[in-house]
């Protein structure tokens, strides 16, 4: 038996062909467009989604029998807000996680509301990023599409209802809502009520590895796979990916570095408040899951080769970092260019170099976004280690962990080795759990146990890491000498 774990990211929707062991058969993957109407906006069609997956499940099929796949996973970027009416019909485009138009909804929701209430309803506070404060910014600012709203999902829940005809969410995706009830597992009714949300247009809650339905029979035709394909739940792409690295433990940790950055800790229980600075989530593996979310990580080495250096080749533009200049750089560089999110809460940051003189080279500011990423990263652990949580390894996986250097700054910025799966990702991920739904394995637990091995560690050096915490506890104190200046600043036009 084999299995599909469609991972629905932001730029590029990809599949994975996993058979019964866990071994990875195939991979596929579609681009679909991005669009920015505004400053601050970041819009997709969900039809765009839709389309990638029926053009790229027969691709990923190719060469492998259709009747064998048994199951589907889904994972998918989180927060986006897609609306249907009562046709089915989508009334806007989607709004992305990265989208920041909602920065005055996320302080009438913290200030007016109030943080405490909120974490008592959801565990949380307000991100611009969250779903909740989009719907009010809809609510006020386009009041007739509100109004003709019937169903409101995740992105990678409208997938899964294309595919089922099941209207579905799973707990992990649901938590970064800020209309879930985290510690009860249940839609919030205060939450509900302060949106204007109807219960009967919020999806019905599913675990990560449940099986919500079967391919609807024209689905089934138009893919040619058998109607008896079960799909899960699925997770948000966190999650998932979590579940790919074996971070399914109390206390297990995976480091994410693709558009956005992430760490993200297994927890078997969440502490009081600290949702005032990271997340505080359910976990795809029925437990919980603290995370600190960065929302520009690999975009910005992205950024400053594609847009400001004009280069594409990472891996030469990295070259020219010689190791004697780890630990040693004079240049600093904030990594906020679309504002941040944990744990600083901040839509109006802005990202920046300082520290330059007039011998500073271009791989000195190379080195210096590099380091800045992870520099922000390490502010998020270090709320989970003010937790007494001990983090003493972590596993990694994204795009920007393909670059050797950039691994080795990070192990050494966080002291902690950093480990690296054979086999990971979000799309890896959902075929686990829809291979634990129907049966595979009885939980995460054993299926990481059983088929994730490691093929790399990377070892912090004793003396570097000194030199990075000097480092760091300089650049921890620019974002604050800068704070009020953002404020003042404006939105860039």
């Amino acid at each position: 038996m084999n299995y599909i774990g469609i991972d629905l990211g932001t730029s590029a929707l990809k599949l994975l062909l996993m058979d019964q062991n866990g071994a990875l058969l195939k991979t596929v993957s579609r681009e679909y467009p991005i669009s920015f109407p505004e400053s601050g906006y970041s819009e997709q069609n969900p039809d765009d989604w839709w389309k990638a997956v029926k053009n790229g499940i027969p691709e990923l099929l190719k060469g492998y029998s259709n009747s064998s796949v048994k199951g589907i996973g889904t994972a998918g970027q989180m927060h986006g807000l897609v609306v249907l009416d009562q046709d089915d019909n989508i009334i806007r485009p989607a709004i992305l996680w990265n989208d920041s138009r909602s920065e005055e909804e996320t302080e009438y929701l913290n200030y007016d509301i109030g943080k405490k209430k909120l974490l008592q309803y959801t565990a949380n506070i307000a991100y611009p990023g969250f779903t909740a404060p989009k719907l009010l910014w809809m609510k006020k600012h386009e009041p007739g599409l509100f109004s003709r709203i019937a169903k409101i999902m995740l992105p990678k829940d409208y997938i899964n209802y294309k595919l089922t005809g099941v209207f579905s969410t799973d707990y992990s995706d649901a938590s970064g809502t800020l209309l879930l009830d985290v510690v009860h597992k249940k839609w919030s009714a205060e939450m509900m009520k302060i949106c204007s949300v109807q219960r009967e247009q919020l999806p019905k809650l599913f675990e990560s590895d449940a099986i919500v339905g079967h391919l609807k029979s024209s689905v089934s035709d138009e893919l040619q796979l058998p109607d008896e394909v079960l799909v899960c739940a699925g997770a948000g792409d966190n999650a998932a990916a979590a579940v790919s690295s074996g971070a399914v433990v109390n206390g297990r940790c995976n480091l994410s570095i693709g558009t956005s950055g992430t760490i993200f800790i297994a927890a078997d229980h969440l502490a009081d408040g600290i949702g005032n600075s990271l997340h505080a989530f359910v976990h795809a593996n029925h437990q919980f899951h603290l995370m600190g979310c960065i929302l520009s990580a690999a975009s910005c080495n992205q950024w400053w080769n594609n847009n400001i250096l004009n280069q594409t080749d990472y891996a030469e533009e990295q070259r020219f970092i010689s190791s004697d200049k780890l630990g040693n750089n004079d240049v600093y560089f904030l990594p906020y260019l679309m504002g941040e999110r944990s744990p600083l809460n901040d839509a109006s940051a802005k990202g920046c170099f300082i520290g330059m003189h007039m011998d500073t080279k271009r791989e000195d500011m190379t080195q210096a976004v590099l380091e800045g990423v992870a520099f922000a990263i390490r502010d998020c652990l270090e709320v989970v280690r003010k937790q007494g949580i001990a983090v003493n390894a972590s596993t990694i996986c994204g795009g920007g962990m393909k670059s050797p250097l950039w691994r080795k700054i990070f192990a050494n910025v966080l002291n902690i080795p950093l480990e690296i799966p054979e086999i990971q990702g979000s799309g890896y991920g959902a075929a686990i759990l829809a291979a634990v739904g129907c049966g595979e394995w009885k939980n995460t637990e054993e299926a990481a146990e059983k088929i994730i091995r490691i093929k790399e560690t990377d070892q912090p050096d004793e003396l570097l890491a000194a030199e990075y915490e000097k480092k760091y506890q300089t650049w921890h104190q620019i974002y604050p000498a800068l704070k009020e200046l953002y404020k003042n600043m404006g939105d860039h036009i």
